[in-house]
């Protein structure tokens, strides 16, 4: 990848307190530092807000921020949703069995959460610079929260930045991809979030295939991959079975029995 961070235009601060924070992370990132009150119509803004990080387009009709806010209701109300049984059997945790799970295309950080909240220890692989400050600044503010359950979930939740082939990662159980792919769920917020991830990920190469085979050469007991509901196979891979949901599917690839916690 090239110096910076393609398609952020600027390093911002909120406020006069954020200038010298914004000021070395756009250094840290090799990206453009700017004051400027008003910036141009359609600028894709890295905002620094305290200890917050924030993604911001300008201009009328733009998106709101996104943010990585573990701790927010809507984090709170997918603990309670079916879709995080499906995941966490796709994984193959259960009450006697919490498997080490490496999550090699860590985004957002949602999925990675929910397999913490679980019970999985998990480890976090991005290699988009802005989306790992994203997430650094996310598990800070959970960790620094006042609130015992969000705390020890985070306590699971270990953050490598950089890509997952080239890592020097602790052992896992699971690989766990999600290659981002558009129209999964028509929610407005989703909606959002695809509009600026699209523009920041505009130059990275799409090699989930390519991610796949590598997970599967490597010492763990399965490799998950989410899928859209309707989508081929990745890299025409073939997967021991499939969990279906109702807009996505996680196609399973066994290589060998998962390890149990011992009574």
């Amino acid at each position: 990848m090239p110096d910076g961070a393609p398609g952020v235009d600027a390093v911002v601060p909120a406020a006069p307190a954020d200038i010298a924070t914004a000021r070395a992370l756009a250094a840290r990132l090799s990206l453009p530092y700017s004051e400027v009150d008003a910036p141009a119509p359609g600028a894709l803004l890295l905002v620094v807000e305290g200890a917050g990080r924030s993604l911001r387009l300008t201009g009328a009709g733009a998106p709101g921020p996104v943010a990585v806010e573990f701790g927010g209701g809507a984090m709170r109300h997918r603990r309670r949703g079916g879709a995080n049984e499906l995941l966490g059997r796709a994984v193959g945790v259960t009450a006697r069995r919490q498997p080490r799970v490496l999550d090699a295309t860590a985004g957002l950080g949602r999925d990675a959460f929910v397999l913490a909240d679980l019970g999985a220890q998990v480890a976090l692989a991005e290699r988009q610079p802005v989306v790992a400050e994203l997430l650094r600044a996310g598990l800070a503010s959970a960790a620094a929260a006042r609130d015992e359950w969000l705390g020890a979930v985070v306590g699971r939740m270990t953050l490598f930045e950089g890509d997952a082939r080239e890592l020097p990662l602790p052992p896992c159980d699971v690989i766990y991809l999600d290659p981002m792919f558009p129209g999964r769920d028509k929610s407005a917020a989703v909606r959002k979030e695809m509009a600026l991830f699209q523009r920041l990920l505009a130059r990275q190469e799409d090699d989930g295939a390519e991610l796949l085979e590598w997970a599967l050469c490597q010492p763990v007991s399965r490799v998950v991959v989410k899928r859209p509901l309707r989508a081929a196979e990745l890299g025409g891979r073939s997967a021991s079975h499939c969990i279906r949901g109702k807009a996505v599917r996680y196609d399973v690839h066994v290589l060998k029995k998962l390890p149990e916690v011992p009574p």
